[in-house]
Order: C-alpha cells, then structure tokens, then sequence
C-alpha cells in the first residue's frame, strides 16, 4: 500500500468532520431544528477533531501519526456521547437533568426558575429521524466509521514513520 492514502488522512478526516458540524449546523439554521444540549457537545467534539487534524496536516511523522490517533480518540468521544443521547432519546435511561423533563423543584418560584432556565429542545425527544434513526444514532455511525478510519490511518503513519 502506498504512503499517500495515510499522508492524507487527516484532510480526509477534516474534510469528513466539516460535512457533518455543516450539515448539523444547515439543519439548524436552514431547517429549524433546534440542538439540544447533547447535540451541542457533540458538536464540540467535531470541532475537536477539525483542529486536531488541521494540527496533523501541518505535523510531519511520528507527530502526523499521533495526532491523527488523537482526531480518531475525539471522534470516540463524540461517539460516546451520541450513543448516550440515543439511550436518552430511548428512554434506556434517564438523560441529564438540563435537557429533560425531569424537575427537582421544591416550590413554585424553583420551577418557574428551572422552566426559564432550561433549554428549548428536549434531549428525550426525537427531531428528526431517516429510516427511524435519529441524528445521534446517524452521529454513532459516523463517528465509528471515522474513529476507524483515523485509528487505521495512523497505525499506517506510524509504521511508515
């Protein structure tokens, strides 16, 4: 195999992560779905890998390598954190207190205090889905796969360094 596939890899990644934060994004503005907080750290986590490999195109080497492992570790991240808002949107299990239903208010004032406070969209619900799968479950695939491809890559870098 020759050098030039994992010498690009963190384009690639780059490239692949700039689709996904722009279709997350045009979704948003264009298409009126509004993030709930986990979908705003998944987010965080694609502008995490974006830098990363941004930083893995300047490096040379071993430091090319690493820091393409560390963009596919960023992707694993926001990964987890897409599997977790899935088990939220299923109901598997209970989601965090800022972006449920759930109150722990004792009095009025405390609940119309937490009702201000809390954001717009719902973590429990489902916006949007394609062929019944979420956006966080389309986020849990695409995650793995560039986890995967980042992991590969930078074996390969690191071999040929």
């Amino acid at each position: 195999m020759t050098l030039l596939f994992p010498r690009h890899a963190p384009l690639a990644i780059m490239l692949a992560s700039l689709a996904i934060l722009g279709t997350a994004l045009a979704s948003q503005y264009w298409g009126g779905l509004l993030p709930c907080e986990l979908c705003v750290w998944q987010r965080w986590a694609y502008v995490a890998v974006i830098g990363i490999a941004f930083a893995a195109l300047q490096a040379r080497d071993r430091w090319r390598a690493g820091l393409t492992g560390l963009a596919a570790l960023a992707c694993l991240v926001g990964g987890a954190i897409a599997v977790f808002h899935v088990g939220v949107e299923q109901h598997w299990w209970a989601g965090l207190a800022t972006c449920t239903g759930s109150t722990g208010a004792n009095s009025v004032e405390a609940l119309k205090a937490q009702i201000l406070a809390a954001p717009v969209t719902r973590c429990d619900e489902v916006a949007w889905s394609l062929f019944g799968v979420s956006m966080a479950g389309w986020n849990v695939l695409a995650s793995a796969l560039l986890a995967g491809f980042g992991c590969l890559s930078a074996r390969l870098l690191w071999r040929a360094a």
